[in-house]
């Protein structure tokens, strides 16, 4: 008898254009797409849990607008804080992910055991990160001329509200790992979109609650100077560490997170300085978080996918991408289209739900979540694969590199995907 091929989607016609432009026949993606038709299940699943939570987070962002105009300089920081959850986390799940297909991966929590080992570099990278977050976010506010709050009042936000959101995160990603060494599904398929939409989900709440800090003018400066001293103590400890594999990624991740918080700084200061213009209407401002998430969600599953063929040795490092990574883009692009229309969907939906919001027509919501997604496939595409590529040549672990780039990527290039979306629509 037979064996019968799961069920998977048709290939949607401009997929096809593109397959025969490339060379590429529309039977080896349908093949393909039938071999990972379990991370099509399991990717869709985790980007449609990702996008309830990060609407809530839209939700959120758009009820707190009061919030963001009395506390200058929040509204740039907010990406960097939440980029560098997904960048972090991301980065130690797509590890953890390698582990497990590499054989390294033990369940026992010890300094030494490689869980121990992944968490103690996480953690030494959350205290580095969330300090610099505040600093750069301050720096280049005040060098645009922007209005922001005093610089230790923005680092104690960035502190408090950073740590809070890393202890939930840990306990997520030690929990899937955990899961997926044991049930054996593939941490590099839904690993980014749930790590990505908790840390969008927690981050911002707890930037909000961190906020309550300025309250006491003495705590608030008290903190931030205390925020400064340990994010420094933090990156000496982790560049001088005995343990080569703790030293090697942090030392690896700092140069890359340092130009991440840069980048999801400048992506905040863009949505700060063409909030009113672009995103007057509330009901665009909830897209923001969903739209962004789903960005960095599937350039990290990509990212991380091409990261472990290359550890492997099934995917060679090629300046062209060759016919596996094409085939890899294939399921990227099936899961965007999905996903961003999700996005539209429900953001048109979840404007009901916010008081005071006016909802925009399905199809203009849609229709601009579809154009900007358009846009940003190619861009997370190029920047995914160049990043793995681009790290493993030199060297270096594409794990530690590869979801920090492409969040920080999209962060920045998917605000003005969704800019360029809503004035070609002219909303």
């Amino acid at each position: 008898m037979a064996t019968r091929l799961p069920h998977v989607p048709r290939v949607p016609r401009p997929l096809k254009a593109l397959g025969r432009a490339i060379g590429l026949p529309v039977t080896e993606i349908r093949s393909y797409w039938a071999q990972e038709s379990r991370s099509i299940r399991s990717g869709s699943k985790a980007l449609a849990l990702g996008l309830g939570a990060t609407l809530i987070a839209g939700i959120v962002l758009a009820s707190s607008e009061e919030r963001l105009e009395g506390v200058p300089g929040l509204l740039a920081l907010i990406p960097a804080a939440i980029g560098m959850r997904g960048a972090i986390f991301g980065a130690l799940g797509s590890r953890l992910a390698t582990g497990i297909l590499t054989g390294q991966f033990e369940r026992r929590l010890t300094r030494k055991s490689y869980l121990g080992r992944q968490i103690e570099a996480s953690t030494i990278l959350s205290f580095a990160s969330a300090t610099q977050a505040g600093v750069i976010a301050w720096a280049i506010s005040a060098a645009l001329g922007l209005e922001t709050v005093p610089l230790l009042d923005l680092v104690a936000i960035s502190l408090i509200g950073g740590l809070l959101s890393s202890l939930v995160l840990f306990g997520v990603v030690i929990w899937m790992a955990l899961r997926s060494d044991t049930v054996g599904f593939n941490l590099d398929d839904v690993g980014a979109p749930i790590i990505t939409a908790t840390g969008d989900l927690v981050t911002l709440p707890a930037l909000l609650v961190a906020t309550l800090v300025l309250e006491v003018p003495a705590l608030s400066t008290s903190l931030g100077a205390l925020g400064i001293v340990v994010g420094i103590i933090a990156v000496i400890l982790g560049v001088r560490q005995d343990e080569p594999t703790i030293r090697r990624v942090v030392r690896e991740s700092l140069i890359v997170l340092t130009i991440a918080v840069t980048i999801d700084v400048l992506a905040g200061v863009v949505v700060e300085a063409r909030a009113e213009e672009q995103f007057s209407a509330a009901a665009l401002l909830i897209l923001i978080p969903p739209f962004i998430a789903n960005c960095g969600s599937l350039g990290g599953m990509l990212s991380s996918r091409l990261g472990s063929k290359l550890h492997v040795g099934s995917l060679e490092p090629r300046t062209i991408p060759g016919k596996l990574a094409v085939l890899d883009f294939s399921l990227t692009a099936l899961l965007a289209f999905l996903a961003f229309a999700g996005v539209g969907v429900a953001g048109w939906l979840a404007a009901f739900i916010v008081p005071g919001v006016e909802p925009l027509p399905l199809t203009t919501t849609v229709g601009v979540v579809l154009l900007a997604g358009f846009f940003a496939l190619f861009i997370l595409a190029l920047t995914a694969y160049s990043a793995a590529v681009t790290s493993f040549r030199f060297g270096f672990d594409p794990d530690n590199h590869g979801i920090p780039i492409v969040t920080a990527t999209m962060d920045l290039t998917g605000v003005l995907c969704l800019v360029a979306a809503i004035s070609l629509m002219q909303v």
